[in-house]
């Protein structure tokens, strides 16, 4: 790769039969740049030259951004995103680089999916996620806000009925209720709404304040008690820069990602589609950080190509974690 700036502006039109390429000539660039990623490749004794294809990069256990700086190349970070936990986690931390990179990858996976943001109302109810600094999330629906110049658009902390009668007065505006799922969760119990003009996008689990719920029976409380037509779910992470969405919850591939299935048992081989695994991600616009991520997710690639979440691995230990102190 002689251009890394060059590599990234082009992230967004690169075609199902070039990514390939792409996430090759990238992993060859981090494999010698990104001192993290080159001492794990290292400790497995992987020679990067023998890499010919995408099913055959070992992909960075997500562990390890909790412990260390994943950088490719030398850099100061204008931002840093921390992901969500109790006080007592160590919890990941994703160097950016150039934030205004992260809000216009944002905001072009978001128009490709809904249209332009301009002229909408973006409004989030995501009380975990602002009551702590550091929030990937609040910063990309913050930088959302701001594109659609909408008066109404805003966040909502407490103010649950002040953003119910929002919502009820404004049925000509084409309204994205962003949610955290335990907030739409209660807003669902609290409320009989009828919100036919609004578009639900789901994102971020219970945390730890209620019980796990399986997603369709969500969607379908949603749609009962709010009234809601349209109901996505976003699938997005701290230690990534691209996102995804998918309606209840069956995610599209985009340009700059793809999700590889991995056996349970044996992390270094991929599954075929319909079959349950770990998620492993790659995501191109990760060309500061690292592109090529194992996760604590589980999911399965559907025949049509679309992915779905399952649930996550128990917290047992990492595989290799000794690795860690690399």
């Amino acid at each position: 790769m002689t251009n890394i700036k060059s590599f990234q502006n082009s992230v967004n039109k690169i075609s199902d039969s070039s990514f390939d390429n792409h996430a090759i000539e990238l992993f060859r660039y981090q494999s010698k740049n990104n001192h993290v990623y080159k001492q794990y490749l290292d400790s497995l004794n992987i020679n990067p030259l023998t890499i010919k294809k995408v099913n055959q990069i070992p992909f960075l256990p997500i562990e390890f951004f909790k412990y260390h700086p994943v950088k490719t190349n030398e850099w100061e970070a204008q931002l840093v995103f921390e992901s969500s936990g109790t006080t007592h986690q160590v919890r990941s931390k994703h160097y950016i680089q150039d934030v205004n990179y992260y809000h216009l990858q944002a905001k072009s996976i978001f128009e490709d999916s809904f249209g332009p943001l301009l002229g909408k109302t973006v409004v989030a109810l995501l009380p975990s996620y602002l009551e702590r600094g550091g929030s990937s999330l609040v910063s990309m629906v913050n930088s959302f806000i701001q594109v659609t110049e909408s008066a109404n658009s805003g966040f909502y902390l407490n103010e649950v009925d002040e953003l119910v009668s929002l919502l009820n007065k404004s049925k000509d505006d084409e309204i994205y209720l962003f949610g955290v799922t335990f907030a739409l969760y209660d807003l669902a119990q609290e409320y009989n709404l009828n919100l036919g003009h609004v578009t639900i996008i789901e994102t971020g689990g219970m945390k730890g304040r209620k019980e796990e719920i399986i997603k369709d029976e969500l969607y379908d409380l949603l749609e009962q008690n709010l009234g809601v037509n349209n109901i996505y779910s976003e699938y997005g992470m701290t230690e990534l820069v691209s996102q995804v969405y998918g309606k209840r919850g069956k995610f599209s591939q985009i340009n700059s990602m793809r999700i590889l299935v991995r056996d349970v048992n044996d992390p270094y081989e991929i599954v075929a589609a319909n079959k349950t695994g770990g998620i492993n991600i790659i995501d191109l616009a990760n060309v500061h950080s690292c592109a090529f991520i194992e996760t604590k997710d589980l999911g399965r690639i559907n025949a049509d190509g679309s992915f779905e979440i399952l649930g996550r691995f128990d917290n047992s230990d990492l595989r290799g974690c000794n690795l860690l102190v690399i």
